[in-house]
């Protein structure tokens, strides 16, 4: 397809004059609005060494507001990028609502140039296609216009240009050794580009081809393409304000016929001496294998989610208690602040993920969407249900990384839970721990309870199981918990 572009394409100075002032003067105003709407945009740029992607990221951002943008050059991932799966380091910079992201080069060097050079397998860069365009999807979702450029060149027009920056003292240092070896390769490349357009130009993140050999012709074409798709965004944007989304807290919609909660034997129990002596055995375990865990760079995360009272500190407490405090760290997650209400809802969960070698433990997670948000009306229909395939998305990306990930659901009954609240309220060390919040929520017990029947449903995978811990005898939650975490990193040992 590249191979049929017509590359001799230009453009006169008085054409590309009269042309780019009236697009520099609609693209000034159309990122005012887009701010003022709070859409997120992202604008990728590829494209051939020497075909002039710093210079034309020059002159887009030139016409705009630099105070509500970031350029972001991507290089070769640092140590601590990593030992993180690879799209972490480009999620925790995608851009808040109203600003914009410029990437100079992108998550695409995994199908590129990672690919051609043999950096990773086979396996890998295929994988990476799935997993970009889950990402996209993900964004776009959420509402960032995304758009992508790869700007082409010919072969003979990158080796002219390579042979003009060596002859100039001033700019010979930007061609070196492994930019003619990847001249040489060009049709590997040519190969490789191909197939990425194929499998990632979407609707939602399309691909535009832009015929680089004229500067002005370039030029024009990027500011032509970031105009109309910014200004198909905004129109789109000032039409769903008028139109309010539907926040209903529709439970029932896709019910699930039989309750998995309601086969769980809350009767299961151990003694306390039983307990002390598992509880000793487990917690030296555990301390044995986060020295393995980071001697071997196995990143681990540890997800609980439970009943208000149904004890997550307290399992925590006992899992963490002989640990080393430097391997391991606990996320409690409460509502999203003003910073993180900004950004996509799975944005303050990828900035947590530990680098191999380390652990998290997180009390409450990104599961908040499918349960409390959707309850309460926090997140719209469409919302939540579109999150259960986000969430199986992500974890599956982290797990493809090498994650062990252990999810924990840990159920109580309904008379467990005011027994525990009772004894909260009369204890005044206790009595901070219970908030109106949750007498509110145990109100909702029914509602809640269909839809953490249909998050274990939806969201138990085989690489990202639920294990349910029966929590009406503490002890026996406890030392399940240490069981499954041991036997899951032992496993992936």
């Amino acid at each position: 397809m590249l191979n049929q572009l017509d590359l001799s394409q230009k453009m006169t100075r008085a054409e590309y004059k009269e042309a780019i002032d009236n697009l520099e003067r609609k693209l000034g105003v159309l990122q005012r609005e887009a701010i003022e709407l709070r859409i997120p945009i992202i604008v990728v740029f590829e494209g051939w060494d020497a075909a002039g992607k710093g210079t034309l990221i020059n002159r887009l951002i030139l016409s705009l507001d630099p105070r509500h943008f970031t350029v972001y050059p991507i290089i070769k991932p640092n140590e601590e990028e990593m030992y993180r799966p690879f799209l972490w380091r480009f999620w925790i910079k995608t851009p808040a609502n109203g600003r914009m992201a410029i990437f100079d080069r992108s998550w695409y060097t995994r199908v590129l140039s990672d690919r051609v050079n043999g950096v990773v397998k086979k396996r890998v860069w295929q994988t990476a296609y799935q997993e970009i365009n889950s990402f996209e999807r993900q964004l776009a979702d959420g509402g960032c216009l995304i758009l992508k450029f790869f700007l082409h060149i010919s072969q003979e027009e990158q080796k002219r240009r390579f042979k003009k920056l060596e002859k100039n003292p001033a700019t010979a240092w930007r061609v070196d050794k492994g930019d003619w070896e990847n001249h040489r390769r060009y049709g590997e490349y040519l190969e490789a580009v191909a197939e990425m357009r194929a499998k990632t130009d979407t609707d939602y993140a399309p691909w535009t081809i832009v015929e680089a050999h004229d500067r002005r012709f370039a030029v024009v074409k990027i500011f032509q393409t970031v105009v109309a798709a910014l200004e198909q965004r905004v129109d789109e944007a000032r039409e769903l304000e008028e139109t309010p989304r539907k926040r209903r807290s529709q439970v029932n919609a896709g019910k699930i016929s039989s309750s998995l909660l309601d086969k769980v034997d809350l009767s299961l129990s151990l003694t306390r001496e039983e307990y002390k002596k598992l509880l000793k055995k487990y917690q030296k375990r555990i301390r044995d294998l986060e020295h393995k865990v980071y001697m071997k760079r196995l990143p681990v995360i540890i997800l609980y989610e439970g009943w208000d009272a149904a004890g997550k500190g307290g399992n925590i407490k006992r899992l963490t208690r002989n640990m080393d405090p430097r391997g391991y760290e606990v996320i409690p997650i409460a509502a999203p602040n003003d910073i993180e209400k900004r950004h996509h809802y799975l944005w303050r969960f990828w900035k947590e993920i530990p680098k191999a070698g380390h652990i998290a433990i997180f009390d409450r997670t990104w599961y908040g969407r499918v349960l409390v948000e959707r309850v309460e009306g926090f997140a719209a229909v469409e919302e939540w249900r579109r999150a259960y395939r986000e969430i199986n998305e992500m974890e599956e990306q982290l797990t493809n990384f090498g994650l062990v990930l252990v999810k924990f659901w840990i159920h109580i009954d309904k008379d467990e839970q005011l027994r525990r609240f009772k004894e909260r309220e009369a204890n005044p060390f206790k009595s901070w721990k219970l908030t109106d919040e949750d007498w509110r929520n145990r109100e909702k017990w029914e509602l809640y309870k269909e839809a953490v029947d249909e998050m274990l449903f939806r969201t138990s995978t085989p690489n990202a199981p639920w294990t349910v811990v029966e929590s009406n005898s503490k002890l026996y939650a406890r030392i399940k918990a240490l069981k499954t975490v041991i036997n899951a990193i032992e496993a992936k040992l």
